[in-house]
């Protein structure tokens, strides 16, 4: 299991490089988080179809060579407001467990995960088991079901990661050591430096005199490691993480407080001479050629993020970029606002105006959309000419049903819709709504768009095994899984 100091201390990174490296030695493995907070989602198998968990459980499973179900992350809580969250249990939303206080859950849901947990257990060598938040958060030990509880029952030997790059790590580890229950300090069975930048030798003797206070080991010092390829959690670009090359295309990500599914365009990032950046204000798009793009990425809360982009006043420069010509994307969310008006008579999302750049309106219901999908775009014209005929898989998720805008469609200004019910194009050809999730993650796609080929996810997965794994200490790793109990 691997615990974090903190949320970013690199627990997600660090649990899907040792899915692959332990796939690596011919091992069946499996990854599993019991609860994840976030709302970039992927839609994978479940004993009812098709249901949703978190993305990093997705690429982790991905990572052992595992298909990808809903039993990797049996509880998924989707942010929708500051204090709101919605829950998903086993892949399906939850109206009950979504009105329960947080508290109130923790013994409702628990059989569930300790089902999930037994059963991948069961069919698989190796449970590579990713904490959350960090197990010293004492205001909720009583009610835990991702940490500790979860390293109990398994009798997991757990690694303890922190972000040396921040400062205080020692501190952190110290600390967190300090505030567990005995018999939960003695699942921790080895201390992780991340992130570290510098002279490894500078460390000492801080290492030994943390083992001298604790009796337990530092077992690995990683480096940083910017352009590792994977997609962060829920973490913003970073311009350190830039691809080569001169850059020809700048591709700048609306950030609404909602956004949702941030990580699909992931792959922008490893696409030489492409600049990929987040923009939250007007001056952020000021400058851009019509060569370049502005993406409304999906939301978790369309109507609520499209109030908060014309309150920056976005949506004047969004309109301003589109009338000369420049490229515009809406994926799910973005979609929606691209059109004429939301509509929400259920009480799902919220009544809107939209942007007006597509001739279409959203109806929200309470169905929602989960479902993996393959197609093939159509007839597309003007600047998205290249993805004609081009075949494309992906995911969808959404509550919303979008279609023509039927009075702007009896005067004669109809949506070019290129793939029936899924995407649409404006007349002139420069703005384009998808349903459609990743994209953006299809080869296909990306060599159509760019003609270059960006690193496949299974190179990104070995590079991880193998810049990982010669940081730790000799017969660390393959100690970690041998037969035998935890303690």
């Amino acid at each position: 299991m691997v615990l974090g100091t903190t949320s970013g201390a690199g627990k997600s990174w660090l649990t899907t490089a040792l899915c692959r490296y332990y796939s690596n030695l011919g091992l069946r493995v499996a990854p599993f988080k019991a609860q994840n907070m976030s709302n970039n989602a992927r839609v994978v198998a479940s004993a009812t179809g098709q249901g949703e968990i978190g993305s990093a459980q997705y690429f982790q499973a991905l990572a052992a060579r595992a298909e990808p179900e809903v039993r990797m992350n049996p509880l998924l809580l989707k942010p929708e407001a500051d204090t709101h969250s919605q829950v998903v249990l086993m892949g399906q939303v939850s109206a009950e467990l979504t009105a329960m206080p947080w508290r109130g859950r923790s013994e409702k849901v628990w059989p569930h995960i300790a089902a999930a947990l037994d059963a991948l257990r069961a069919e698989n060598d190796v449970v590579v088991i990713e904490g959350a938040g960090s197990p010293a958060e004492i205001n909720l030990h009583a009610s835990d079901i991702v940490n500790m509880r979860v390293a109990r029952h398994a009798h997991a030997r757990c690694l303890l990661v922190t972000d040396i790059d921040r400062g205080g790590a020692f501190a952190h580890l110290y600390g967190t050591w300090a505030l567990l229950p005995e018999d939960e300090r003695a699942l921790i069975h080895g201390f992780v430096l991340n992130k570290f930048r510098g002279d490894a030798s500078l460390l000492a003797p801080a290492p030994q005199m943390l083992q001298d206070l604790t009796g337990v080991p530092t077992v690995a010092t990683i480096p940083m490691q910017w352009r590792h390829g994977l997609p962060e959690e829920d973490g913003v670009f970073d311009d350190r993480t830039l691809s080569a090359g001169a850059v020809h295309t700048t591709v700048a990500v609306i950030a609404y407080p909602r956004i949702s599914n941030l990580d699909e365009f992931q792959p922008l990032k490893n696409v030489p001479g492409v600049r990929l950046l987040w923009a939250r204000s007007p001056a952020d798009l000021a400058g851009l050629q019509p060569t370049d793009w502005v993406v409304l990425p999906g939301s978790k809360s369309t109507a609520t993020d499209l109030a908060w982009l014309r309150a920056q006043g976005l949506d004047q420069a969004v309109a301003a970029h589109a009338a000369q010509g420049g490229v515009v994307l809406g994926v799910c969310g973005g979609l929606q606002m691209l059109g004429e008006a939301l509509i929400d008579t259920a009480g799902i999302d919220g009544n809107a105006p939209g942007l007006g750049l597509l001739p279409l309106v959203t109806t929200f219901e309470v169905v929602k959309t989960v479902q993996r999908t393959q197609a093939q775009f159509g007839a597309v014209q003007g600047r998205w000419a290249a993805l004609k005929d081009v075949p494309v898989r992906g995911y969808e998720i959404h509550h919303g049903q979008t279609a023509q805008h039927p009075a702007m469609a009896a005067k004669g200004d109809v949506a070019r819709e290129v793939i029936p019910g899924i995407a649409w194009q404006n007349q002139a050809g420069n703005v384009l709504g998808v349903y459609l999730h990743g994209l953006l993650e299809d080869p296909a796609v990306m060599k159509a768009l760019f003609g270059a080929d960006a690193p496949t996810l299974e190179a990104v997965f070995d590079g991880l095994a193998h810049g990982v794994a010669p940081h730790f200490e000799p017969g660390v790793l393959d100690g970690l899984v041998a037969q035998g109990d935890a303690d």
